[in-house]
C-alpha cells in the first residue's frame, strides 16, 4: 500500500514536470495575452501636457477637450490613460500603419513636389468624424488593432532606408501620438529629414508651438466653417482649428488646407465664401486650398459622392475671393490637380492623380513670366 502511494506521488511529480516543461514558454509569455496598455505598463511613457488634480485625478492639456480623467480611465481619444494619478500615452512607439507615399497624397502640392513621404500613424483620434476615411484605425482602441514596437530612432532608420526626404505624421490624428511625433521629429531634424503632418488642427496652443520648432509643413483639415457642422459631424468646435492655422503661419510652417465637401452638409455658397475670405485675410492669398471629393464612408455611408460640379463651383468661389492656388482632389485627371501661375495662368506643375508629369518652375518662379510661386521647392 505504501509503495503504491509512493508510486502515485512519483507519477504526479513526473507529470507535473513534463507539463511545466511543455507549457513553460506559454507561462513566461503570459504577458502577451494582456491588453497592449497593460502588457507594456512598465514601458509606458508619461504623457506631456497634463495637470495633476486631487484624488489621483488628472486633466489632459494636450487638446481643447482638456479631459478630466479619473485613475484607471482614459480620455476622449482612448489612448491616454490615468494610472494612479499619472497620465500615460498608450501609443508611444506603437505605429499601426507605415507606408511610403507621394507627397501629393498628403496632400501637399507646394512642398517638394514629386518627392516621397514616409508616412506613419498610431491608433486613435480626438475627433469623431462621421465621414472618417480611416475609421478602422482612427476610431479604435489600442487593444483592437495590431501594432509594431518601433522606437523613434528605429523609425528614423526606416525612413533613411527608404531614402525619403520627409516623414509624415498622418492617417489618424497626429495630436494623439504627440510624444512619439515630437521625439521622432526632433531626431529627424538632426538627420536633415523634413517633418510634415496632416492634422485636424484640434490641439492646444502650447503643445502646437513646441511642435512647430521641428515642423516644416502641415496640411490641416478645415472640415467646415460653422460650429454647428463641427458639433454634429465631428463632436468638436471650429475655433481651436482656426487658432491652430494662425499659429502655424506665425511659426513659419508651410500650410495647406483640405476641405472635404459633403453634399448637403458643408457645400453652401455662404460658408464656403466665408471660409475662403477668412483664409485670405488670416493666412494669405497664397495659401493652397484643396477641395476634396467625399465618398460614402463610415457613418455617412448613405451619401452620394460629391458631384464634380459642386467641387468646381467651390473652386470658382475661392478664386473669386482672391485665393491664388485652389485644387480639386479625389477626382483623377481633373485639370484642377495642376498648379497654375496666378499671373500668366500657364500650367507650372502638371499632375495626374498623385504623379507629377512635368514642371515649369525655375528657382521657385514661373518659367514664363518669372512670378514668384509660394512654396518650398528645394
Amino acid at each position: 500500500m505504501k509503495n503504491s502511494f509512493k508510486l502515485i506521488i512519483a507519477l504526479f511529480f513526473l507529470s507535473l514536470l513534463i507539463l511545466t516543461s511543455f507549457y513553460l514558454p506559454s507561462l513566461i509569455n503570459l504577458k502577451s495575452f494582456l491588453p497592449p496598455s497593460l502588457q507594456a505598463r512598465e514601458e509606458l511613457k508619461e504623457a506631456l501636457f497634463y495637470q495633476k488634480l486631487k484624488n489621483k485625478v488628472v486633466q489632459c492639456k494636450l487638446c481643447p477637450r482638456e479631459c478630466i480623467i479619473s485613475s484607471g480611465k482614459r480620455g476622449f481619444c482612448g489612448v491616454r490613460q490615468n494610472h494612479d494619478g499619472v497620465l500615460f500615452t498608450l501609443v508611444y512607439a506603437k505605429p499601426v500603419s507605415m507606408h511610403v507615399d507621394p507627397i501629393e497624397k498628403k496632400p501637399l502640392f507646394h512642398f517638394l513636389p514629386g518627392s516621397s513621404a514616409f508616412s506613419v500613424a498610431t491608433v486613435g483620434c480626438n475627433l469623431k468624424c462621421k465621414f472618417c476615411q480611416n475609421w478602422e484605425i482612427s476610431q479604435r482602441s489600442p487593444e483592437e488593432v495590431e501594432y509594431m514596437n518601433l522606437q523613434p530612432q528605429d523609425l528614423i532608420k526606416k525612413v533613411e532606408e527608404a531614402a525619403s526626404p520627409t516623414i509624415a505624421y498622418t492617417y489618424t490624428e497626429p495630436t494623439i501620438f504627440y510624444e512619439y511625433m515630437l521625439e521622432t521629429a526632433r531626431l529627424a531634424r538632426q538627420k536633415g529629414i523634413r517633418n510634415i503632418m496632416h492634422s485636424s488642427g484640434y490641439i492646444n496652443e502650447e503643445p502646437l508651438r513646441k511642435l512647430c520648432k521641428y515642423l516644416d509643413a502641415a496640411n490641416i483639415d478645415l472640415k467646415g466653417f460653422t460650429d454647428d457642422f463641427y458639433a454634429k459631424m465631428s463632436e468638436a468646435t471650429l475655433g481651436p482649428v482656426l487658432r491652430s492655422l494662425k499659429i502655424l503661419r506665425q511659426e513659419g510652417v508651410h500650410v495647406e488646407i483640405t476641405n472635404l465637401i459633403l453634399s448637403g452638409y458643408n457645400d453652401d455658397k455662404e460658408s464656403i465664401t466665408a471660409m475662403c475670405l477668412w483664409i485670405k485675410e488670416n493666412l494669405g492669398a497664397d495659401t493652397p486650398l484643396h477641395f476634396s471629393r467625399a465618398f460614402p464612408m463610415y457613418k455617412l455611408n448613405m451619401i452620394n459622392p460629391t458631384p464634380i460640379d459642386t467641387l468646381e463651383k467651390a473652386r470658382g468661389i475661392a478664386i473669386d475671393c482672391g485665393l491664388k492656388y485652389v485644387y480639386i482632389g479625389n477626382v483623377g485627371g481633373n485639370p484642377a490637380e495642376s498648379t497654375y501661375c496666378p499671373n500668366c495662368n500657364k500650367i507650372l506643375i502638371r499632375r495626374v492623380g498623385y504623379m507629377v508629369m512635368e514642371s515649369d518652375l525655375e528657382d521657385g518662379k514661373c518659367k514664363f513670366c518669372k512670378e514668384n510661386i509660394a512654396g518650398i521647392w528645394k
